[in-house]
């Protein structure tokens, strides 16, 4: 602790675009801790954060030790809606039968309780990997929630759960060009890691200035359609839904990311790696899990997602995994070990994204190819092999 004797009226964030003041009330005597005056600073000021280390993180892979998940209730899926500095989002991952990956997503953004924003994407990809990718990103308006904060709705926009919980109805009219309207229900219970799903940031465990939460459902069936200029698009299918929320500003929760989204006939593989800037010790936190039809198999933060090869990009510096290999390890509702593995070669990356290009090397993502892959799952000493389609990303934060 620190004694500051009316010191420090505001904290002024560097001058810019969007100058930001940070006000902390003028005691005559104001004692302090020092780490969380140097968090708020950068917090509000967006620079990067003092090394904490490894301990003043809080991560969800504790609370798995002896609650490996739990299944999702209806009141897991509500809006948090923060009133502080978050990132929320519920993103709707679409794998159609023609072939074509797409994604869906809201996001509610509060920047430090000034500003908040509501976004749609949509994203399409096509099967021929040749048509160039589509890409809308629309702001909200008039954005709100129902009374449960179950569903979400905005002027030409509305994403709406069930009565049973089991299904979401996705409607977007606020772009032309991708004109959604589509249905996902869930086949297999939802889960989130742990007791709540959430890794806390902080140096005083019971007093954490941020959170991470990720809620998933697995393995859904999808109908409906993105309309586009050139047509509709059947997205009859399989996909995943992923409610996250980041209570804290993402680029210091994390600076890389890995996401997998594998499924088959019969099988569903999820995973969520994110590795914290080295101001919380670089700690990877790993959430995930393999679900069937009516079942998740395991899920847990036993997990691990390892680049085998960097290729690099020619054009700058990113590090573009060439193969990757990812591992999942559980076990049953019955005790029976788990075991679970993709590998191989990622192919021609299908796009990438530098969100914020005129601050470089700000936010990198990378889509691996929507290929065929084949999980290796061994159940209880019995091993099964299926095909299916991987969809990746790797997100490189700086």
């Amino acid at each position: 602790m620190i004694q500051i004797i009316k010191c420090v009226d505001r904290i002024r964030a560097p001058q810019g675009p969007a100058t930001l003041l940070y006000y902390i009330p003028s005691y005559t005597l104001l004692s302090v801790n020092m780490n969380w005056l140097k968090q708020q600073v950068a917090h509000v000021a967006g620079t990067q954060e003092p090394i904490y280390g490894p301990s003043a993180v809080q991560s969800v892979a504790k609370q798995a030790e002896t609650t490996p998940y739990t299944e999702l209730q209806p009141q897991d899926l509500r809006w948090t809606a923060m009133e502080s500095t978050c990132v929320e989002t519920q993103t709707f991952y679409l794998m159609a039968d023609t072939g074509h990956i797409g994604m869906a997503q809201v996001i509610y953004s509060n920047v430090a309780g000034i500003r908040t924003t509501c976004q749609f994407n949509t994203k399409v990809f096509y099967p021929d990997h040749k048509t160039p990718s589509l890409w809308s990103s629309d702001a909200l308006d008039a954005y709100g929630f129902d009374e449960r904060k179950l569903s979400f709705y905005a002027d030409g926009c509305a994403i709406t759960l069930s009565e049973d919980a089991t299904s979401y109805s996705v409607k977007s009219a606020v772009n032309e060009e991708s004109i959604v309207n589509i249905t996902v229900s869930r086949t297999t219970p939802g889960f989130q890691v742990g007791t709540n799903g959430k890794s806390f940031f902080g140096t005083d465990p019971q007093h954490p200035w941020g959170s991470m939460r990720h809620a998933f459902w697995p393995r859904c069936h999808v109908e409906g359609s993105i309309i586009t200029k050139q047509g509709g698009i059947d997205f009859k299918g399989r996909g995943v839904f992923i409610h996250a929320l980041q209570g804290m500003k993402p680029h210091h929760a994390a600076a890389k990311w890995n996401f997998v989204n594998f499924q088959s006939p019969t099988f569903s593989a999820i995973m969520m790696e994110y590795t914290t800037p080295p101001s919380y010790g670089s700690t990877v936190v790993n959430v995930g899990g393999i679900a069937k039809d009516g079942e998740i198999i395991c899920a847990g933060a036993a997990n691990s997602a390892q680049h085998t090869e960097i290729k690099g990009d020619p054009e700058n510096e990113w590090p573009e995994p060439g193969a990757a290999r990812f591992l999942w390890s559980g076990k049953t509702d019955a005790g029976k070990t788990v075991n679970a593995e993709l590998g191989g070669d990622l192919g021609q990356r299908l796009d990438r994204i530098d969100v914020m290009e005129k601050v470089p090397g700000f936010v990198k993502t990378l889509y691996a190819p929507q290929q065929k892959w084949e999980l290796k799952i061994r159940l209880d000493g019995e091993e099964k092999a299926e095909e299916g389609i991987l969809f990746s990303e790797a997100t490189f934060i700086s």
